[in-house]
């Protein structure tokens, strides 16, 4: 069944700065959550999706990478050595392990999957263990990325939080992931193994996912029309995400009294990837959004 968009992993050298430049953003955040493995997290948590600002804060915790194993810190670690931005995607999945195995049948991810759980700070300061699996996936046609899935093994009322879901910007849902690659088609599948859904070509870009779950790589003309503010470089990478909105004037106004430049494109609020850690941002209103 094709795979709903559980969260982005934008990875960033100085967490408590890049709360403050999200939350100007007009982003709630939840309270630092720290992991066993050297990173802490930030997120900015919506319906059933979110966004995850990680930094790496003790790396001599980091493990490295091993034949057979991911190491989802080592990897965020080398992303930060050429920038900050999005590293990773996260699909939802009710059993990652099945998909660790489904992923090396698919010869997408040879990776064992990953258990691990942190302390989730409550909304009234208290705590609450949280688990979760992840199974890994990679393509060598895209250095530098990786994809995973992503179980939750606790009740979910631990986790999604109303606290953490209301914010200023209006923001309701990510809705849809863009990348940039020159050849677009050339990805079309290890996306489809990935998502186990059939990708769309048309000229210059692939889209795969179903309305308000999808993932769309555009090539150097698309990118240039779409998203003029970001610099289409030689190799894929994660460009943006598509966020559904309440209101899109009332956006506007938080980004404008919070001095944030954006530009409007149609129906479409844009950012720059400056203001936002190497990561532009599309807003859209509710009604909208999946046209």
């Amino acid at each position: 069944m094709p795979r709903r968009l559980d969260h982005l992993v934008i990875c960033v050298h100085n967490l408590a700065k890049a709360a403050v430049d999200w939350q100007t953003l007009g982003f709630s955040l939840t309270p630092t959550g720290v992991h066993p493995f050297g990173t802490s997290n930030r997120l900015a948590m919506f319906g059933n999706n979110f966004l995850e600002l990680l930094g790496v804060t003790d790396a001599g915790a980091v493990p490295p990478a091993a034949p057979g194993h991911f190491s989802f810190a080592a990897h965020n670690q080398d992303f930060l050595r050429t920038g900050e931005g999005m590293s990773m995607l996260a699909l939802h999945s009710t059993d990652s392990h099945a998909e660790a195995a489904r992923f090396n049948a698919a010869d997408i991810g040879g990776y064992a999957p990953f258990d691990f759980g942190r302390d989730a700070v409550l909304p009234g300061g208290g705590t609450a263990r949280v688990g979760f699996s992840l199974a890994f996936a990679t393509d060598p046609a895209m250095p530098g990325l990786a994809f995973f899935t992503c179980q939750q093994r606790h009740p979910p009322e631990l986790f999604w939080k109303a606290e953490y879901q209301h914010h200023p910007n209006g923001a309701l849902r990510v809705i849809e992931v863009v990348m940039s690659a020159p050849a677009p088609a050339q990805h079309r599948a290890f996306l489809e193994r990935l998502t186990e859904g059939a990708a769309e070509l048309a000229p210059g870009r692939l889209t795969i996912g179903e309305r308000g779950d999808r993932i769309t790589v555009l090539g150097p003309s698309e990118m240039a029309r779409r998203l003029p503010n970001c610099a289409a470089d030689g190799s894929p990478r994660f460009c943006a995400p598509r966020l559904a909105v309440t209101d899109l004037d009332a956006t506007g106004r938080v980004l404008k009294n919070n001095g944030v430049a954006f530009e409007v494109i149609g129906n479409v609020l844009l950012t720059s990837p400056a203001a936002s850690h190497g990561l532009a941002l599309e807003f859209v209103e509710q009604e909208t959004a999946y046209g």
